[in-house]
């Protein structure tokens, strides 16, 4: 940045240090610090003149702060632009729907980069149908992909596995009496790091070290992990490649942006033949000796009730894809599916993502989902089931209703305990015209809540456990 701008980014993110976060703040305030390269919060930094914004990866889930003060950083940077003045750029190989309805409905102008950096080509995809190319028992590589990694490696070329899984295993059962290892706080399974030799729970963080016998049945040497997570695939690779020297991103692995550029830096050298990650490796980097890219689970994501599964799962897996063939060597792209007849996979196997995003938009128009409508979220908690179900059948009494308005619950939440708390959900849902805020403002003052419930307002919500 310093070569090609004359000037040295200030940096903002929770890995700062309070010394450089204190001259971060007065260089915003004085104008002394005139690029600021920074995580959501650098938004609400004390700028003296700011003039540009620029929203990398748009498209990013994580923009959204679902805790505390819940927050969209990618939109408040458009308010704070549009408020002052100045221009906002919106950057996305894989725009979300969002965006691009409001390029359809004139908001925003739209600039269209027609071609790859230094104008490598884009990579060829196929779908490997796992009923058709299965691994062996107990393992997850499937024999035509080992296959391709061996004459990857064998041209002294690197390559890439992707699987956006944490850990060892997803879930620990009992094969004498099939108990599930469950966070005691809340509704989700433990997930084995075999690595550390723990559970843990990647919701509220409760760990606990690796029982040798089934805590339910007592029944030595029965657990059994289901499933893989990254260090599983590791240990797979590690197994089949003996000599191939590996390196697993994710944040398990990684402590932070020093430890990513390190990695970074290993891979650019050529010091590095296998690349295992998860959604880390799917940001913008340039490997231009990686040829090749597998995808382990193309199918994980696709599943649930998350209205936006179709369109966050392309994004994800054709930012992954697009790490392949960045130079001059053609690159692949293998994806193991089950479903390879899935709009998604079809997608990503013809490249037209374009064409995906407008069936997608088709597909939610009639029903004002987003972005043709507006959702809020209401997420009642509180210390009992008893009061969450009291508090969010009080609001299910009084729930507003009328033309263009409709309210879906109350319904126990996917994620129905969270770090002890007991969770209901009910989502309001309105055509794009109408004004959530006011209707929420009436709603909520028509019911007095207990003193151990809580009421947690997600406007435009893009996560529904």
């Amino acid at each position: 940045f310093p070569r090609r701008f004359g000037t040295q980014p200030a940096i903002w993110h929770s890995e700062v240090g309070q010394r450089a976060r204190r001259l971060t703040w007065h260089g915003t305030a004085d104008g002394s610090a005139t690029v600021v390269v920074g995580a959501r919060s650098a938004l609400f930094l004390p700028f003296k003149n700011l003039g540009l914004i620029i929203v990398d990866e748009e498209h990013e889930a994580l923009f959204k702060q679902e805790e505390g003060v819940i927050y969209s950083a990618r939109d408040m940077a458009v308010v704070r632009a549009r408020l002052a003045g100045f221009p906002i750029v919106l950057v996305s190989a894989t725009p979300s729907l969002e965006s691009l309805a409001n390029v359809e409905a004139g908001r925003y102008r739209h600039l269209v980069l027609p071609s790859r950096h230094g104008g490598a080509a884009l990579p060829e995809t196929r779908i490997l149908d796992m009923r058709d190319h299965p691994p062996p028992r107990g393992l997850f590589l499937s024999p035509a992909l080992t296959e391709e990694l061996t004459a990857t490696f064998e041209r002294k070329e690197q390559a890439m596995l992707f699987l956006n899984r944490r850990g060892y295993a997803p879930l620990t059962l009992c094969r004498a009496c099939g108990h599930r290892m469950e966070c005691p706080h809340c509704t989700a399974w433990l997930v084995e790091h075999r690595n550390r030799k723990i559970l843990s729970c990647h919701f509220c963080d409760h760990t606990e070290p690796m029982p040798e016998a089934c805590p339910s049945c007592g029944a030595e040497q029965s657990l059994t992990p289901i499933g893989p997570g990254i260090e599983r695939i590791t240990e797979e690779a590690r197994h089949l490649f003996p000599d191939a020297r590996i390196l697993v991103m994710a944040s398990d692995t990684l402590g932070g942006p020093a430890a990513t550029a390190e990695a970074v830096g290993k891979i650019s050298r050529r010091e590095v033949d296998l690349v295992i990650g998860t959604q880390i490796v799917a940001k913008g980097w340039h490997f231009p000796h990686l040829t090749l890219v597998g995808i382990v689970d193309a199918d994980l994501g696709l599943g649930g009730g998350d209205l936006r599964a179709g369109e966050r799962t392309i994004q994800l897996l054709h930012q992954v894809a697009g790490r392949a063939g960045r130079a001059s060597t053609p690159g692949r792209v293998l994806l193991q599916s089950y479903t390879p007849e899935h709009p998604v996979m079809q997608a990503l196997l013809s490249g037209d993502f374009d064409a995906f995003m407008t069936q997608e938009a088709e597909q939610r128009r009639p029903g004002f989902w987003p972005p043709y409508g507006r959702l809020a979220a209401l997420i009642v908690s509180a210390d009992t089931a008893v009061a969450a179900d009291d508090a969010a059948a009080a609001l299910g009494r009084v729930a507003p209703y009328g033309d263009g308005i409709q309210v879906l619950g109350p319904a126990p939440a996917p994620m129905a305990i969270l770090r002890g708390r007991h969770r209901r959900r009910l989502l309001l849902r309105t055509r794009k015209t109408i004004a959530v805020q006011p209707i929420l403002r009436r709603w909520l003052g028509l019911v007095k809540l207990d003193r151990q419930v809580r009421v947690d307002v997600d406007i435009d919500p893009v996560s529904f456990l």
